[in-house]
């Protein structure tokens, strides 16, 4: 696999903003960018390309990208074809595959458009998808870069080491959050949950996360960790504490977790699967 970070660009803004995210943490991870753009074979015609051809809409990102960021080493590819089906071919040997929620020419009133969709619940490798306004670290204040969505009960390693990594690269604290239910004879009983047990409940998957963490704590010793046990599900636990993150990170098995979690998050989300 070649160590490279794969940014799936059109001529709209939002893509923009997902390309200019990959290039920063291209330069973070010190690997090289390839912004590719994909026409489909039906393209538009001459007097809808304004304000240029798709042909060229690679090599333009690619060289908007190396003016804003001098230390980078970005290459084009301009491609004709299935957009999804190129993306996810590509994305199949990166380290990264990067792209904006929707693309030029899609229907309004969506959150993501299927050229995201379909590679975030289909690649082999992790896919950030990112929102429309220009990357950056955030503002002043926040506390947490990087946000980790996991199931204690069973940890996906991929989505953990990933988090690790980004919160190592970015100097910043990780906030691992684990959300759990009531024990089914609790949720369905008529009674109220006694404090007691409740407490006890919340004591067994405080545990259960630390373990989950532990052999994650031993191998980035550098990476302060934010433990945290939350009586939500996945989805709200994960919009709350993506208001305080630059990077969401979830595994792909959770289900619909990290897609629902863009219709809420204002930060790029990474979706990596088992």
């Amino acid at each position: 696999m070649e160590r490279v970070i794969i940014t799936g660009v059109d001529r709209s803004a939002r893509s923009r903003a997902a390309a200019d995210w990959a290039a920063r943490e291209a330069l973070l991870r010190g690997l090289p960018l390839r912004v590719v753009h994909v026409a489909p074979p039906d393209g538009p015609d001459p007097t809808e390309q304004w304000p240029y051809p798709p042909a060229t809409v690679a090599d333009r990102v690619a060289a908007e990208l190396t003016h804003r960021h001098p230390a980078l080493t970005a290459r084009s590819m301009n491609l004709t074809g299935a957009p999804v089906t190129a993306l996810r071919a590509l994305a199949e040997e990166a380290e990264l595959l990067v792209l904006g929620l929707r693309g030029e020419g899609g229907p309004t009133g969506i959150v993501m458009g299927p050229t995201a969709s379909a590679p975030a619940a289909e690649c082999t490798r992790p896919v950030v998808l990112v929102p429309g306004t220009l990357a950056g670290d955030g503002p002043p204040g926040r506390a947490d870069a990087v946000t980790l969505g996991i199931d204690a009960r069973n940890p996906a390693g991929g989505a953990t080491g990933l988090a690790f990594e980004a919160a190592r690269l970015r100097g910043a604290r990780l906030h691992a959050v684990h959300a759990w239910t009531l024990p089914a004879r609790a949720a369905e009983s008529p009674l109220p949950v006694l404090e007691e047990d409740r407490a006890t409940w919340e004591d067994d998957e405080v545990q259960r996360l630390s373990d989950a963490l532990r052999p994650w704590r031993g191998k980035y010793p550098e990476v302060d960790v934010l433990e945290d046990v939350v009586l939500l599900t996945p989805e709200k636990a994960l919009a709350h504490a993506a208001g305080n993150s630059a990077l969401v990170v979830a595994g792909r098995r959770s289900g619909g977790t990290a897609l629902a979690l863009l219709r809420h998050a204002k930060c790029p989300v990474a979706v990596v699967p088992a």
